[in-house]
């Protein structure tokens, strides 16, 4: 994984990069805030770590400006700052989280495990595939329960194609993703880097190749063999193991190495601070000077607790806190200044002290399934097979105790037989209840009756997968695991305009608990502006506005080459043939009759997002194809 490190301080920046790479990470560092946009934008990155204080363009600005232009990816905030308003400001900017200096370097690669969990895969789980395991926070991979040597780059190579098991990556995707833009090879050694982790693989007992060549494209993951096939199981799980801390010494002598790097540093910073004494005492200290006083103790503040001065960085940040104020330090606060300075040099002359704070162990993850259902026979084979799937499966027979399950302890997915009560409209009753209140909570639909009024039913509700009895067991596990797997609709930002305040509150509150970034916006005057600031992914406009009608924006979006193939939606309480025909004429992909119903809603939007999603696969394929006739 490649994250981007903007960062000015050299010995903040040094020790970072390097505890990064130790824990398999590909960085690539930016020393101010412009050129750290410009990677953001140009590259891909799966996360941010940004400083509060940069040249050029400070952290809250880079962060708004990304946010604004739509950045996605986490961002996660390095501060010495540890104001509430400092803090509120950074997350109102777009940070997802935030750590103040002096961080311990086992609660910073916590978190940031924490952000890139609710990436895509997550980071912390132990990848397994058969026999083989890879777990991100030991940093080790094991075959058969023995250790398996590999380099750096080929555990990073191995972790890449067990974490995108469909995705095929050719030689110079893989250098993007896993080499900094200073380090990048030649595409031959991706092919030698892949050669050598195949046999070392063979060499450890597997005998199917993991990785296969996918001729003229790249490299991915293999099929899974079947299960009659004893090397690889036939299912790829996550299970979370509690870490491991590396032992007092080894940190100590870690960071005695880098001290040594970046005591020079240290000791000038200080003599800067402690000639800023001397002109504070003799009434001499210029703006310059002051501002230069408080840029060296931000930045010890920030790095001599992570390099073993925890003492250190107090006094550094109440020195820091003292040059903040605009008004001419008096006699009193110009002895403190003083007192502080000197504490903060014997500080210094002392040995550094290796961080105490341990990483709290995380709990295995199990995927919590609440079957309703009246079939005991059903019910009981899917329940034993379930735990096999890394399934915990509970069983309601009726509506009642489906209700108690579902407050008492909130499932993760919820398979329901509309049928389980010998009525139909019982179970369709319950998944209305359960979009309406839970609609994040996922409901797959299975019945005995296939018709096309059924179907419709339960798609209009929010359904989220309809299988048809008789069902195996193999076909529930797989259809939990497509609905609880992230999509790339997740996060998608959608614009709604309508003229009607309480329309745009509706809306919004129907489509933000699915994960849509909502932009809102009631004048449909300001339409352009905010269509080209926000750049959204789907748009939802009401038919029926002053000055610009939806009909009007639609037709402006299809003239424009730029935006003509965004996916629109017309909401109209109008549903006769002569008004409809109007919308799709004027370039809609769909209608969405008032009064809104919200699962209704939600469905069409994820639908059409899919389909651009589908479409724009399936050009990227094309396109690979063409370039290999």
């Amino acid at each position: 994984m490649k994250i981007l490190l903007v960062e000015d301080d050299e010995p903040t920046a040094w020790a970072l990069e390097r505890a990064l790479n130790e824990h398999h990470y590909t960085v690539n560092l930016a020393t101010d805030g412009q050129i750290g946009l410009e990677l953001a934008t140009s590259f891909d990155y799966d996360l941010i770590l940004l400083d509060f204080l940069i040249p050029k363009l400070d952290g809250i600005s880079l962060c708004r400006k990304l946010r604004l232009q739509g950045y996605q990816k986490p961002i996660l905030l390095l501060t010495a700052k540890d104001s509430n308003a400092d803090i509120v400001r950074g997350l109102d900017a777009g940070a997802d989280d935030y750590v103040i200096k002096p961080y311990n370097n086992k609660e910073l690669m916590a978190r940031i495990r924490a952000l890139l969990r609710r990436g895509n895969t997550p980071v912390t789980s132990v990848l397994t595939w058969g026999e083989l395991r890879v777990n991100p926070v030991l940093v080790e991979v094991t075959f058969r329960e023995q250790p398996l040597s590999l380099t750096p780059k080929e555990y990073s190579l191995l972790q890449l194609f067990l974490r995108n098991p469909q995705r095929i990556f050719s030689r110079s995707a893989i250098i993007d993703s896993l080499w900094s833009l200073d380090d990048s090879p030649t595409e031959n050694a991706v092919t030698v880097h892949i050669k050598d982790l195949r046999q070392k693989l063979r060499a450890s007992g597997a005998t199917e190749e993991i990785i296969e060549t996918v001729y003229g494209l790249g490299y991915r993951l293999k099929a899974l063999p079947k299960p009659s096939q004893p090397t690889f199981a036939n299912s790829t799980t996550a299970s979370i193991k509690a870490s491991q801390t590396h032992s007092p010494s080894k940190e100590l002598d870690s960071v005695n190495k880098v001290l040594e790097r970046f005591r020079p540093t240290f000791a000038q910073r200080v003599a800067g601070l402690e000639r800023t004494t001397s002109e504070l005492l003799s009434g001499d200290l210029s703006d310059d000077l002051r501002q230069t006083a408080r840029q060296d103790a931000h930045k010890l503040a920030g790095s001599l607790g992570t390099f073993g001065y925890p003492e250190g960085s107090k006094l550094a940040r109440q020195i820091e806190h003292l040059l903040m104020g605009k008004n001419t330090l008096g006699e009193e606060e110009a002895s403190q200044f003083k007192q502080l300075v000197s504490a903060l040099g014997q500080e210094l002359t002392k040995p550094p002290v290796a961080p105490t704070a341990q990483l709290i162990p995380v709990a295995q993850k199990i995927i919590r399934a609440l079957l309703i259902d009246d079939d005991i026979a059903l019910a009981e084979r899917l329940k034993a097979e379930a735990v096999a799937c890394g399934v915990e499966m509970a069983i309601a027979t009726n509506l009642t105790t489906a209700k108690q399950a579902i407050a008492q302890t909130p499932p993760d997915v919820v398979v329901l037989d509309l049928t389980f009560s010998k009525r139909s409209q019982d179970g369709l009753t319950l998944l209305r209840e359960l979009t309406e209140q839970f609609p994040t909570l996922p409901v797959l639909v299975f019945t005995g009756r296939d018709n096309l009024a059924e179907r419709v039913a339960v798609s209009r509700l929010g359904g989220r997968g309809f299988l048809h009895k008789p069902v195996e067991p193999k076909q529930v596990f797989r259809a939990i695991a497509q609905v609880l797997s992230p999509t790339q609709t997740a996060h998608a930002k959608v614009m709604v305009v309508d003229d009607d305040p309480v329309a745009l509150t509706t809306l919004s509150s129907l489509l933000q608990p699915w994960g849509f970034q909502v932009t809102s916006l009631e004048n449909p005057q300001q339409f352009w502006d905010v269509l080209t600031a926000t750049e959204p992914n789907l748009l939802i406009l009401d038919l029926e506005m002053p000055t610009f009608s939806g009909i009007d924006l639609c037709q402006v979006v299809r003239l424009d080459p730029q935006w003509g193939d965004l996916p629109i939606l017309v909401v109209t309480a109008h549903t006769d043939a002569e008004s409809l025909q109007q919308v799709f004429a004027a370039g809609a992909d769909d209608f969405i009759g008032k009064p809104v119903v919200g699962p209704e809603l939600v469905t069409r939007v994820i639908s059409r997002l899919e389909r651009v999603r589908f479409r724009q696969q399936l050009d990227d394929i094309q396109q690979k194809m063409g370039k290999r006739l």
